[in-house]
Order: structure tokens, then C-alpha cells, then sequence
């Protein structure tokens, strides 16, 4: 039997004002995220790219002195649905905290996105470590890391016994009879556990489609455990290190069989900057000018922002302080410190990093260098596509759609078409 051939797979970390902190001062770049025709040139940017994943992240803080994005962005789950009738083929994603949500109305609004984009819905599940977020749901305290895994180890488990309580054919329409719905085909769900009790069931359908998919992002050892279980897609994050890159994606991929998972059941895309230019001189320089951007004060808070631990309190020419215990942020802090270390990279060093793509992977060169090392990642096993995050928009994205994507097609390892109607379609596209 011919081997299936594996095919890249692409998502695109959706913000106005771009993923570098300063990104939204180029010349030419867009400076909003709550800006309907900025939302919809992006979508067409992405679709026009053949891109899996158009990925929209959120946050219930608005924090001064930080990324435009966590003083002013749109709602995710009610943008996708107005955007999911302008791009009628590429799939979204959006996130929702389980922290501050319940699973009840959670199943009700992707399923509902599941019928309206007719099946191109991921949800993104996080658990929110911001503490200025608790203020804005009547709560005093941060809730633990493993405990805020815990309740969404069992959120996730109550939103899809929500979805899977309609069978099909449960809704009959037989206008004979008058019977529409054929209540033995409905269960309640009857959930009663350690943080949640839901009666259930949905008063919606299941989509044809099928259920929502899952993205999930942490690292940790609770959230690797999560994703393993339930996810079908994982954002990672990596810093250009191919031996510990490889091991992240070994060791989640080998935790799938517990779970009567195969490993192409869950795609690993980490996420990566390009900075893409007509010479290596180019790209790098345009590096260096959004770098020339970052000051102490938006840098230091958005790095402490992301680690869960306020380093403003350490000198800044001094060595990366040891991070503490119970940092809320575990696994993004722990793969920021360790490349620190191991370059020997000062406090500033490693703000002025974390600044250029809130601390994920920074390439730079020319369309076919940036195609060169995707290639090289995804053939070596250690990433089964990408999460771009383009430092500004529209140029940045331009750059990678127009000149990356087609060299990666020319190179047979991303698709020229859509195969396939549906996000779980997009995911499963191989060769035969």
C-alpha cells in the first residue's frame, strides 16, 4: 500500500494591529482590532492562502501600557460568525476561558457556530491566569494552575456530553404526524461533579457537520494531558530549538494511544514570526526597526503579563532571575527561560525577544529561507504545521501568502486547493 503523504498545515494568529507589540506602526499597517473591513481583508488574506485556520484569541482585561490588543479587541465567537459568511471555506478558531464561562452556554455557542459556518468551528479552550481578569467577574483570587486545569479538564468533558445528546435523526419534521422531534433520540446529560452540575440537554440540534473540534495550548503537564485526551489541534510554543521541539512533539504525540488515539488524530502547530524580505540584509532590518519600538515599560509588562510573574522588579542588564514555583504560565515560561539561559541573555535581552511575538519563534530571510526552515521543521517530525503570526497586517501577511505559500506548494507539502467543505476536512487532507 503507497504511503500517505503529509501535507503542512497553516493557521494564522489573527490581530488588526499586528502580533508585534509595535507592529501596528509601520507604515501602511493596519491600527485596529475592532475595525470590520480590517477583520474582513484579513479573512480574504488568509482564504486566498488556503489556509487551514483563521485563529482569533481574546482577553478580558484591558491593560495600559501593553500590546494594543489587551486595551481594545472585538469579542471572538460573534466576529467569526459575521466572518464566516465572507470566507466560505477556510476554518476558524476562538477562544473562550473556562474560567470565566459556563459549559452550558459554551456548548450552545459553538454548536450554534458549528450549524452557521457548517462545520468550520474549533473552540480554543484556555484557562485564564490574568489576576486583573478576576476583578471583572466578582472574584478576589487567582485560581491555581492545576486546579484551573482541573475544572477545565471537566468543562471540556460536560460541553461535549452537551453535544453529543442529540442523536441522529432525533429531529423527525414529519408533517403527518406533527411529530418533530423524537424525544427518545434527546438525553439528558445529568452531570453532577467536583465544579459543575448540568442537567442538560441542548435545545439545539447536532450539526450535521459533526461537534465542534478542540484547540488547546498548554504545555504543562495537566494541559498536555488535556490535549492528548480531547484536542485536535495544539498551539505550541518553541524557540528555534529542534531537540527540544522534537521532544515536545514526540512526547505529546506518545500520549495519544492511552486515550485510543492515533497520532495523526491531533495536529502540533507552534507558533512563528517571519520576517520575510528580498535579501537575509532586508528582512533583518525590518526586524530591527519594529524592535526599535519597544520600550521598558510595554515590553516589561507584556512579558510579565505572559509568565504570570511581575519581573519589573529585577535589574534589566542583570542575568534572567530564577523563575519562581508557582508562576501562572508554566510551560511558556519555562521554554522562554530556558532558551534565555542557554544564550545567556540578559532581562532586556529576553524583553526585547518576547516583545517581537509575545516570546514565540522570530525568523528572518528571504521567501524561499522562510520556506526552507518550515520544511525542515515539518519533514524533521517536529511540528505538523504553523501557527503565523505576522508582526503587521496586511503587509507582513501579504508577504508570507504571496511569496512563502507558493513555494511551499511548489515543494508538494502544502495544498494548491481545498479539498474539503469542513475544518476537520482541511485537517485530514493527505495524499493517498
Amino acid at each position: 500500500m503507497r504511503k500517505r503523504k503529509r501535507h503542512m498545515h497553516l493557521a494564522v494568529f489573527w490581530l488588526g494591529t499586528g502580533n508585534h507589540i509595535a507592529g501596528w506602526r509601520m507604515d501602511g499597517a493596519y491600527d485596529s482590532n475592532c475595525n470590520w473591513p480590517i477583520a474582513e481583508a484579513g479573512v480574504r488574506i488568509a482564504e486566498r492562502g488556503k489556509f487551514d485556520l483563521f485563529f482569533l484569541a481574546d482577553s478580558l482585561v484591558s491593560v495600559p501600557n501593553d500590546h494594543p490588543s489587551m486595551q481594545s479587541r472585538l469579542e471572538p465567537t460573534t466576529t467569526v460568525a459575521a466572518l464566516s459568511l465572507v470566507a466560505r471555506r477556510i476554518g476558524f478558531g476562538c477562544t473562550v476561558s473556562t474560567s470565566f464561562s459556563e459549559p452550558f452556554n459554551v456548548a450552545r455557542v459553538f454548536q450554534s457556530l458549528a450549524h452557521l459556518t457548517q462545520g468550520r468551528i474549533a473552540w480554543n479552550v484556555v484557562t485564564t491566569n490574568a489576576p486583573d481578569a478576576y476583578l471583572n467577574f466578582s472574584r478576589t483570587e487567582n485560581i491555581e494552575h492545576d486546579e484551573r486545569y482541573e475544572i477545565a479538564g471537566e468543562f471540556v468533558d460536560v460541553v461535549r456530553g452537551l453535544w453529543r445528546g442529540w442523536e441522529n435523526g432525533a429531529v423527525v419534521r414529519d408533517r403527518e404526524t406533527g411529530v418533530y422531534v423524537d424525544r427518545s433520540k434527546v438525553h439528558a446529560l445529568d452531570h453532577k461533579g467536583r465544579f459543575f452540575q448540568v442537567r442538560g440537554p441542548l435545545n439545539m440540534e447536532r450539526p450535521p457537520s459533526g461537534e465542534p473540534l478542540l484547540i488547546q495550548a498548554g504545555g504543562s503537564e495537566p494541559g498536555q494531558e488535556l490535549s492528548a485526551r480531547a484536542a485536535d489541534i495544539v498551539f505550541s510554543v518553541v524557540n528555534g530549538d529542534k531537540e527540544e521541539a522534537k521532544a515536545a512533539y514526540d512526547g505529546l504525540k506518545a500520549r495519544l494511544p492511552k486515550h485510543g488515539r492515533a497520532p495523526e488524530d491531533l495536529v502540533l502547530m507552534p507558533g512563528v514570526m517571519p520576517i520575510i524580505g528580498r535579501t537575509e540584509d532586508e528582512a533583518r532590518a525590518q526586524l530591527d526597526r519594529l524592535q526599535s519600538w519597544v520600550s521598558p515599560t510595554n515590553a516589561l509588562r507584556l512579558v510579565s503579563l505572559r509568565l504570570g510573574y511581575d519581573i519589573s522588579q529585577h535589574p534589566l542588564d542583570g542575568p534572567v532571575p530564577e523563575l519562581p514555583a508557582n508562576a501562572n504560565s508554566q510551560s511558556f515560561a519555562r521554554t522562554l527561560f530556558a532558551m534565555a539561559r542557554r544564550r545567556n541573555m540578559t532581562l532586556r535581552d529576553l524583553y526585547n525577544m518576547a516583545a517581537a511575538a509575545r516570546g514565540h519563534w522570530v525568523i528572518w530571510g528571504t521567501p524561499a529561507q522562510i520556506a526552507d526552515t518550515l520544511q525542515d521543521w515539518f519533514e524533521s517530525g517536529l511540528a505538523d504545521g504553523f501557527m503565523i503570526q505576522p508582526a503587521y497586517f496586511p503587509g507582513a501577511f501579504d508577504d508570507f501568502v504571496d511569496l512563502v505559500v507558493p513555494e511551499l506548494q511548489r515543494r508538494g507539502i502544502f495544498r494548491q486547493e481545498y479539498a474539503g467543505a469542513t475544518l476537520r476536512d482541511h485537517l485530514r487532507q493527505d495524499e493517498g
